[in-house]
């Protein structure tokens, strides 16, 4: 995966956006939204950890068994009429565009939302051959104008508010637009309509491809991906390579996995199986369609027992939305196209855990909410583990980092280091404390104390007071004592004696 490499570190991207109130309220606000909307309709729905493992399910065979599904699909998308492009990296994609534009005498595209054609950085790649590309789905339309990227997978302008995309879109319109979303809509709708007409190319995402019948799924809200998938005479379709279900019938479960997981919908608004180009007794479609079958770095995990179940990911953002960090930070802050826990892990993975992206591994606190909320039971908290793992194993820690944890092995692997470091602390920490905590900014506290107050250290430790426990203890509880006391001795006398079956009291 050829991903430009980010401006500074995941650090330095964080604290930009924890000093911009506009965008931390706009993602908090957004991601409670649509994580209490996903809580109320799983809860409806009844039965869901059976869904959710149905999903996982799925997800494990297709991935497993991914030539052959892939290799049936091709072969039934191909008897539909659809030219079938496999594209071994983001390179070989965009050229394999460029020869299709340049072929249909291409002068306008319209996008419907895909996070593939981010990743291929088409837009750009079009305006190079001076071909017109307009993003259509309202939030990608917004971070057109403004030119950025996506910060959410399915909600692009999840970081900015009404008034933000009122200035944005009154500039585009050369008038004043009031910051009411019917108006707003409203402009963008009358504007796009004319584009859709004009175009020559229509570019889509595939959220599916079912091997049993060589189609592929589009979800949406809006409609705009019918309308990009119709009126064009030309469509192409960026398909990652593990987008695979098997048959119609497992469509059933990601039709009620995904909507619920990413806007807490029952059902998508719009839901498209297409299965080739137009037909004589069609009444609408393209003349020509393409589907481009990106690799980019997703075979790098097949086979690895540790990453294989990155694969299985359906891109409902649902991970995002319950994640500490990405709520605090936005998804800018991760610098690639995928953000939040699943671009955590995503990035590096596709880029071969390459040094400039090692960093974003570090940007969780491990909780596992991520997991909670994945509909197909994805164990990223583990997968950053991992990601850390291996970054040590290969020596890229700095030398900071090293010394630390060389320090700690050091006092941590004696208990009379231990015993003297805490004594030394709390005679230490007299010159620092404040109130009951340390708030001075300075050496490893500086980041900490820059948001909270750190705890000062206990007038005695567990160990140190657990002697004066126990002594309060004693004889409180005579009979229960004695009843335990006789449990372990026949334990021991058990053990001592060549048993070992277990013991019911």
């Amino acid at each position: 995966m050829s991903e430009h490499k980010p401006s500074g570190t995941v650090k330095d991207r964080s604290k930009i956006a924890l000093n911009n109130d506009f965008l931390r309220n706009a993602v908090k606000f957004t991601t409670e939204r649509l994580k209490n909307g996903k809580l109320a309709a799983t809860a409806e729905h009844g039965n869901w950890e059976e869904w959710r493992e149905r999903g996982r399910e799925i997800r494990l065979h297709t991935i497993a068994h991914l030539d052959y599904y892939l290799g049936k699909f091709v072969e039934n998308a191909r008897a539909q009429g659809v030219h079938v492009h496999f594209a071994a990296d983001a390179a070989d994609a965009v050229r394999l565009t460029m020869q299709i534009a340049e072929h249909k005498k291409a002068k306008s595209v319209v996008k419907s939302k895909s996070m593939v054609s981010e990743e291929l950085h088409i837009n750009h790649a079009l305006e190079q051959i001076g071909v017109e590309a307009i993003e259509t789905d309202l939030g990608e339309y917004i971070i057109q104008l403004a030119g950025e990227t996506p910060s959410h997978i399915i909600i692009p302008a999840i970081h900015k508010n009404r008034y933000q995309i009122a200035d944005l879109l009154s500039e585009d319109a050369g008038e004043k637009l009031e910051p009411d979303t019917g108006i707003l809509a409203g402009y963008v709708r009358r504007k796009l309509r004319e584009k859709f007409l004009e175009a020559d190319i229509g570019m889509t995402g595939c959220n599916f491809a079912i091997a049993e019948t060589g189609s592929m799924v589009l979800f949406e809200n809006e409609g705009n991906a019918r309308m990009v998938s119709t009126i064009p005479k030309t469509q192409i379709t960026y398909m990652g390579m593990e987008r695979i279900i098997p048959t119609l019938d497992d469509l059933e479960v990601m039709a009620t996995l995904l909507p619920r997981s990413a806007t807490g919908q029952k059902l998508t608004v719009y839901m498209s199986v297409i299965s080739g180009p137009q037909r004589k007794q069609d009444g609408d479609g393209p003349e020509e369609m393409h589907i481009i079958i990106l690799d980019n770095g997703r075979s790098l995990q097949l086979g690895d027992p540790e990453f294989q179940e990155l694969l299985n990911c359906i891109r409902c953002g649902a991970c995002l939305n319950a994640c500490p960090v990405y709520r605090h930070i936005g998804g800018h802050a991760y610098g690639g196209v995928y953000s939040g826990p699943i671009g955590a892990v995503l990035t590096p993975a596709l880029n071969k855990n390459v040094d400039q992206w090692d960093d974003i591994a570090n940007a969780s606190s491990l909780c596992g909410a991520c997991y909670e909320a994945c509909p197909v039971k994805i164990p990223l908290h583990d997968m950053l583990v991992y990601l850390r793992q291996r970054k040590v194993e290969r020596g890229s820690t700095d030398f900071a980092e090293k010394m630390g944890m060389k320090g700690f092995n050091f006092l941590m692997s004696d208990a009379k280091r231990v015993k003297a470091l805490i004594k030394l602390g709390r005679v230490g920490q007299k010159l620092l404390v404040r109130d009951g905590h340390i708030k001075a900014r300075i050496g490893p506290l500086k980041g900490w104390n820059s948001y909270r107050y750190a705890p000062s250290m206990a007038k005695k430790t567990f160990r140190e007071s657990w002697k004066d426990i126990e002594q309060e203890l004693e004889g409180t509880f005579p009979e229960l004592d004695a009843v335990m006391k006789a449990r372990m001795e026949k334990l021991v006398a058990d053990r001592n004696n060549g048993g070992g079956g277990h013991h019911h009291g």
